[in-house]
C-alpha cells in the first residue's frame, strides 16, 4: 500500500480548526482508572500548556521537551512546553506563550493561537488547559538550564494516529495505575502528554 503524501500545512491547519469546532469532554489522568478515589476537597491548581506545531519537510510536527530529572513534578518526563498560571497572566493562553519563551525560546509573536482543547486533570492535582499553536517560522531551540533537558520535535501525523497508542501501567503509591503511551524513538510519551495527544487524535479521526 502506498503511503499518503503529506497534507500541506495549510490544509492540516485547517482540518485542526475544524477539529477543535467539535465538543470533546474533559480528561483526566484518572481516565483509565475508574475505581480510583479522588481526596474530597481537593483544590486543582490552575495551568497551561503549548502544544507547538510547526511545518517541516514531511508535513507538520509537533515540538515537546524533556523536563529536567531535578523538578519536583513529573521529572524525567516528555512534557510540552507550559507551566502554573502566574498572578499576572491574562488567562491561560498568555500561560502557555509566556511559558514557552522562558522554557523553549520560543517568541510569543511567531505563535498563531488556533485554539484551546479540553482541561486535563492530572494526578499531582493540576488542571491544565492545553492551547493548540502554529508556529510560523523556525526559531532557535534554548532549552531553560534546570528544568528542560531537551527539546525535540516528533511528526503530528505519528501522534494523531489512534493506532500507535498502546495503554501500559505501573505501580504508584501502592496501586496499579493505566495510561496511554504513544513512544517514538528513543522517546516514551506516556501520561498527560499522551492522554492530550490522544484525545485532539480522537477528534481529527472523526
Amino acid at each position: 500500500m502506498r503511503k499518503r503524501a503529506p497534507m500541506p500545512a495549510d490544509d492540516a491547519i485547517a482540518d485542526l480548526r475544524a477539529a477543535l469546532a467539535r465538543p470533546a469532554p474533559a480528561t483526566s489522568d484518572h481516565d483509565l482508572n475508574p475505581g480510583f478515589v479522588l481526596p474530597e476537597g481537593r483544590v486543582l491548581r490552575p495551568a497551561a500548556v503549548l502544544v507547538p506545531l510547526t511545518p517541516g519537510p514531511g508535513g507538520l510536527r509537533v515540538i515537546l521537551t524533556k523536563r529536567s530529572s531535578r523538578l519536583k513534578h513529573h521529572p524525567g518526563q516528555i512534557a510540552f512546553p507550559g507551566g502554573k498560571l502566574d498572578a499576572g497572566d491574562d488567562g491561560p493562553v498568555a500561560a502557555a506563550l509566556r511559558e514557552s519563551h522562558e522554557e523553549i525560546g520560543l517568541p510569543p509573536g511567531q505563535v498563531d493561537v488556533l485554539g484551546t482543547l479540553p482541561t486535563h486533570e492530572t494526578v499531582t492535582g493540576f488542571t491544565v488547559t492545553p492551547v493548540l499553536g502554529f508556529v510560523r517560522d523556525a526559531f532557535h531551540w534554548l532549552p531553560e538550564v534546570g528544568e528542560v533537558d531537551e527539546v525535540f520535535d516528533v511528526p503530528f501525523a505519528h501522534v494523531m494516529a489512534p493506532a500507535h497508542y498502546t495503554v501500559q501501567s505501573r505501580f504508584w503509591r501502592g496501586q496499579r495505575r493505566y495510561y496511554f503511551t504513544v513512544p517514538y524513538g528513543p522517546y516514551y510519551i506516556w501520561g498527560a502528554t499522551a492522554r492530550i495527544l490522544r484525545g485532539l487524535a480522537d477528534r481529527v479521526a472523526v
